[in-house]
């Protein structure tokens, strides 16, 4: 007999529907010695009913605690892609859907900027260059960081024509109010460079996030201009996803995170430069206005 009823067990699979049902169960109110008899009734053994029982609503409680501590979802910009369209009104300038994805959000667009407003970009802020900087979560200022090892400057906002007007471009293409941006930061990899995979917003958890939010709130989007391409490497990557975004001069990638969480799938870096040099725009969109 007991080898009747261990073959018995071996031959019940538990289903997704049957793990859904007792999870259907356990939020009515059912006791679970009820639901275990109403399985036994059922034709399950004894065995198999209370592992299904123990691992069902053991990762049911994980999932709902998880859920519990999950920030709040925020509005974050979103370009007009409703009708899968080929091209975007900017406002000056017709500018290219290259490619879409959902999850994460994210966008690269083509044509964003002139080959001689990229030149401009370049120009400008060369002179100005020093070590980048990452901003410092544990304070909530800047720091040198081994992960990033770019050269780049920020332009503050509405500094010059150029600016602003690449700068009213973005708020047109995005649907993203100008004064919600950060200064235009302007970032140059030489061979060699890069910046190891991050998120873009800033972790609740670090005792510094306070003061930054302080500025405009949250980070909740990025989009990152080429403004001049390496003769290899210099990929921006993502790992979550496998996608890599070439830096093809006057293109950009534009991708948004509608809360501080790693299931935004945004991770991102900037893949060593092999040859040649680097140059990119960086603009952060925040919450409100960033002051």
């Amino acid at each position: 007999m007991a080898k009747t009823t261990q073959q018995h067990s071996a031959a019940q699979t538990v289903t997704p529907a049957l793990r859904q049902w007792i999870i259907d169960q356990a939020e009515a109110g059912f006791a679970p010695d009820v639901v275990l008899k109403s399985m036994q009734a059922s034709g399950w053994s004894e065995d198999v009913a209370i592992e299904a029982m123990e691992t069902t609503l053991s990762a049911h409680l994980a999932a709902t605690q998880a859920r519990k501590h999950l920030p709040a979802a925020v509005a974050v910009p979103e370009p007009a892609l409703a009708d899968s369209p080929l091209l975007l009104d900017a406002g000056d300038r017709m500018v290219q859907v290259l490619s879409v994805m959902r999850h994460p959000r994210l966008v690269v667009f083509g044509n964003l900027l002139s080959e001689q407003e990229c030149a401009e970009l370049v120009e400008l802020a060369r002179p100005r260059l020093s070590r980048s900087l990452t901003v410092a979560t544990q304070t909530g200022g800047e720091e040198v960081h081994v992960d990033r090892t770019s050269d780049g400057m920020f332009f503050t906002r509405g500094e010059s024509p150029l600016v602003q007007r690449i700068e009213a471009r973005i708020a047109r293409l995005l649907h993203w109010p100008e004064q919600n941006g950060e200064g235009l930061q302007v970032l140059n990899y030489q061979p060699g460079a890069q910046y190891k995979p991050h998120y873009d917003y800033f972790d609740p958890a670090e005792p510094g996030t306070p003061t930054i939010l302080k500025r405009g709130g949250q980070r909740v989007a990025t989009l990152i201009m080429y403004l001049s391409a390496p003769s290899s490497g210099g990929a921006t990557i993502f790992p979550d996803v496998q996608l890599e975004v070439a830096p093809q001069r006057g293109n950009a990638v534009f991708f948004s995170y509608d809360r501080p969480h790693p299931r935004t799938q945004t991770l991102h870096g900037g893949a060593p430069v092999l040859a040649g040099e680097k140059w990119i725009a960086t603009k952060w969109l925040r919450e409100h206005e960033f002051k």
